[in-house]
């Protein structure tokens, strides 16, 4: 077993990191010794932007919509819930300075009168996020940190911290927020509501949708906030409320957390590389935190050794990819900085949440985590293919290349109806992978038409999916449908678009049953493959196109029925739509497109393959493929697909699910 990484923090070599062990990561090489070194990285690099009295850390980029007042509180309760998984991981055997900047911290961010004083916790104010983590933070290292506090410090933070109790939170992951932080407070003996602690466990239950899914308040929004959010805050509520805590609530969110795990593990690539898709991401390897969370609730069904590869590829997976930068900082963006991948709320040190990722820290050295021998994960020993009818999607991964792509039919993230049916790039795709990114303008807004199906008004405008209504998620296939929605129409103005999706390898094929008026042009865009070393290589043919990355990497869209020009049945040309600057992935991308020049009118059915692809062995020849893969549509209106190896799948009509004829 490699010998317990010695603390570097505030050393000029912080930033190096062990050799790799082999013997014990076979897969990656990593152990809890790279864990710590990164960690000592990460918390020295933030040292030359702490305030005077350290109760701030202002780092630098764009501030988010709560100003850099709470932007710098941010950085200081963020890298504090990882100082606290260093601190608390290593039994307080860190440097003195370590534990001595954060207390400091601590008194100066609470003295209401101070110059560093923190932003008060107000009605749904950024700071009761962060007061969160400060919570956290506190319980876990309470031997070094809150029980060496000056009596009237103690105070004060009870006080700040007890700004929660009657506020009003967001109604969504927020309420764990609540949850936690008064949890902390009754721990040490501190006002707090048990009304507003179990009220926002009960709220939690309002979201459950099965399976091991919530979803972020009302509404379709599934993303990796039950993964970082909302099973990750009930297993750490119960770590502070200890005795007090409820055992049938606590057995019920362990064995939620065990389900979700059970599919949260097929969402990592081989490479490491997490699916790209939902709000947040430039928290990038905070979706490894459910990982851990699952561990030390002894609520997961993976083995140690695959708890540890999973995590440990997928922190690798962007260290190896300039994460965090020169400066040791986690920028606001997926690799470099990209700001499309984040939000209004999103401020420089907002990417800090990532410190979740870091909670395998506080199992002990002895623990089978960091023990146990790697085993691969379970998309790197053979294709895998996973319906989940919860949040509405169907995972497909290829062992031979290592992706993951989701496909989705029911996550929108829009509020109940009538709550306008608007679009988000990283909600209302098709499709998302570990490998790609959507292409999103700079405003956050829908760029591209990549895995997406539009109708375009004259000026070249096109429809968006909005509202997503699922039909159905069982084996291989999944089914929803949208009112394509032109820009300055209503959501009743549109037009029905039914897809369905069957899934088979690296294979997507999608069967459109598409409303329309006579003359209208209908796009389809295949993945967005992105490089930063130049533009991907671009082919087109009659009914067909594709994009190429320098390494290998290739997304192909294949006309398979009701592409052709009226009355010729001659196929259109496919086209390439190229970005640049629009892609979390790299600097230039491109998504091969399809269009029908005239819709005839009524309903019209189109069929496409939709292809990702990087094993070299299976040469992904769009011309190839068309001449292997066929649909034909019955009389009764049945979409008979052949995919590219002869697999026979048969799409009957208004069916909403269900396995084909094999």
């Amino acid at each position: 077993m490699t010998a317990p990484h010695v603390s570097l923090t505030g050393s000029t070599h912080a930033s190096r990191m062990p050799p790799p062990d082999p013997a014990l990561s076979p897969v990656t090489g990593w152990t809890r010794a790279h864990w710590e070194a990164m960690a000592d990285r990460l918390l020295d690099a933030l040292r030359p932007y702490a305030s005077r009295e350290s109760a701030h850390y202002r780092l630098p980029g764009r501030a988010g919509h709560s100003g850099p007042w709470s932007d710098g509180l941010e950085g200081y309760a963020r890298s504090f819930l990882l100082a606290a998984c260093r601190i608390a991981g290593a039994d307080g055997r860190v440097p003195p300075d370590l534990v001595e900047r954060y207390a400091a911290g601590l008194a100066a961010g609470t003295d209401p009168d101070g110059a560093d004083r923190w932003p008060p916790i107000t009605d749904r104010g950024q700071p009761m996020v962060e007061a969160a983590s400060i919570a956290i933070a506190l319980h876990e290292t309470r031997p070094w940190i809150w029980d060496r506090l000056d009596d009237g410090v103690r105070q004060r933070v009870a006080a700040w911290l007890g700004g929660f109790v009657g506020a009003e939170t967001n109604d969504s992951n927020w309420r764990l927020f609540q949850v936690v932080t008064e949890e902390f407070l009754a721990s040490v003996g501190a006002p707090h509501s048990r009304a507003e602690i179990d009220g926002g466990l009960a709220r939690l239950e309002d979201w459950y949708r099965g399976d091991g899914w919530y979803t972020d308040g009302d509404g379709r929004k599934f993303d990796y906030y039950n993964a970082w959010a909302l099973h990750l805050y009930p297993v750490l509520w119960a770590r502070i409320a200890g005795s007090r805590a409820d055992t049938a609530l606590t057995a019920v969110h362990r064995a939620r957390l065990r389900e979700f795990l059970g599919a949260h593990q097929y969402f990592f690539g081989a490479d490491g590389a997490p699916v790209h898709q939902g709000r947040s991401l430039t928290y990038r390897y905070a979706t490894a935190a459910p990982l851990w969370a699952g561990a030390l609730a002894d609520a997961t069904p993976l083995p140690p050794g695959r708890t540890r590869r999973l995590a440990s590829g997928a922190l690798k997976h962007f260290t190896e990819r300039g994460v965090p930068d020169e400066r040791g900082l986690l920028s606001l963006g997926w690799y470099r900085p990209f700001l499309p991948v984040t939000q209004r709320y999103s401020g420089p040190a907002s990417p800090y949440w990532a410190s979740k990722a870091f909670l395998g820290l506080l199992l002990p050295a002895g623990h089978p985590v960091w023990t146990a021998r790697e085993e691969p994960g379970p998309v790197e020993t053979a294709d895998a293919y996973l319906a989940l009818p919860a949040p509405g999607w169907l995972l497909h991964s290829t062992a031979a290349d290592g992706i993951v792509r989701l496909v989705n039919h029911g996550s929108d993230r829009l509020p109940p109806p009538p709550a306008d049916a608007e679009d988000s790039p990283h909600y209302a795709k098709f499709a998302y992978s570990g490998a790609t990114a959507p292409d999103t303008a700079a405003d956050g807004s829908v760029a591209g038409p990549d895995n997406h199906i539009a109708l375009l008004a004259p000026d070249g405008a096109a429809s968006r999916r909005g509202r997503i209504h699922p039909l159905g998620v069982a084996g291989r296939r999944a089914a929803s449908w949208h009112r394509a929605v032109l820009p300055g129409s209503g959501e009743g103005e549109g037009h029905r678009i039914e897809t369905t999706s069957v899934v088979h390898g690296p294979w997507e094929v999608r069967v459109h049953r598409v409303e329309g008026p006579a003359g209208a042009v209908v796009r389809e865009g295949g993945w967005a493959v992105a490089d930063d070393t130049g533009p991907p290589l671009q082919e087109t043919g009659p009914g067909w196109a594709s994009a190429r990355r320098a390494d290998g990497l290739t997304s192909a869209l294949v006309a398979l029925h009701g592409w052709g020009a009226p009355g010729s049945g001659d196929l259109p040309r496919g086209t390439v739509s190229a970005g640049r600057a629009v892609n979390a992935y790299g600097e230039h991308s491109a998504t091969p497109c399809l269009r029908l020049p005239s819709h005839p009118g009524g309903v019209h059915v189109l069929v496409t393959l939709v292809v990702l692809d990087a094993d070299p062995a299976r040469a992904c020849e769009p011309g190839r493929l068309q001449a292997q893969a066929k649909a034909l549509v019955t009389p009764e209106g049945t979409v008979v697909i052949r995919f590219p190896d002869g697999t026979r799948e048969d799409v009957p009509p208004g069916e909403e699910n269900g396995e084909g004829s094999g």
